[in-house]
């Protein structure tokens, strides 16, 4: 019983720092990455999709994405798109394809996507300790139905502490990564 709330719970924890490093991933770092342009959403076809669905995206130097729409009439809604999104990237298209070239972010845009990933880090680091409150709850709960002892309690939670600190720990050093990513020039 009291392992499948654990289960439940490291899934559940495992799911917030998966989302964190997809979150990480679309921050701009100077080297071109297709997560970056991934979650863009073009108009075509009469419906919002996105950027992935409608073209292939690849990164084939260090600074420099290359999007190939699959229709070539979705081009300009793509540049569109792109000019829309606040990724202050200017696209260059040739009619077939869609050029990217990353400008190296200033010291004061490192600065603010610093401040970001430190925003979305605690943001997960809270949705974990939610996840451990949610477990901490089914515990109370089952000690109160008899289907656990209080000593189980204690141990279950003290066990749920030390679970809960390791993905914590596991968010920030995420989180140190991306920024000396961003930090290096």
């Amino acid at each position: 019983m009291i392992d499948d709330v654990f289960s439940t719970t490291d899934d559940k924890m495992q799911k917030s720092i998966q989302a964190l490093r997809r979150e990480l991933d679309t921050i701009r770092t100077g080297r071109a990455s297709p997560a970056l342009v991934d979650s863009i959403n073009v108009e075509a076809y009469g419906s919002i999709m996105p950027l992935n669905q409608v073209a292939a995206i690849s990164a084939p130097e260090a600074r420099l994405l290359v999007i190939n729409p699959w229709d070539k009439s979705t081009v300009p809604a793509i540049i569109k798109a792109i000019q829309k999104s606040d990724l202050g990237l200017n696209p260059a298209s040739d009619g077939n394809s869609i050029r990217l070239v990353m400008p190296p972010p200033t010291e004061e845009r490192r600065r603010e996507l610093v401040k970001l990933v430190k925003k979305k880090v605690e943001d997960s680091k809270i949705a974990i300790r939610n996840v451990r409150r949610e477990a901490m709850e089914e515990f109370r709960r089952m000690e109160k139905d008899k289907e656990i002892s209080q000593d189980e309690n204690r141990r279950a939670s003290e066990r749920l502490q030390k679970l809960t600190d390791s993905f914590v720990e596991q968010a920030g050093e995420v989180g140190q990564h991306k920024e000396t990513e961003l930090m290096e020039v």
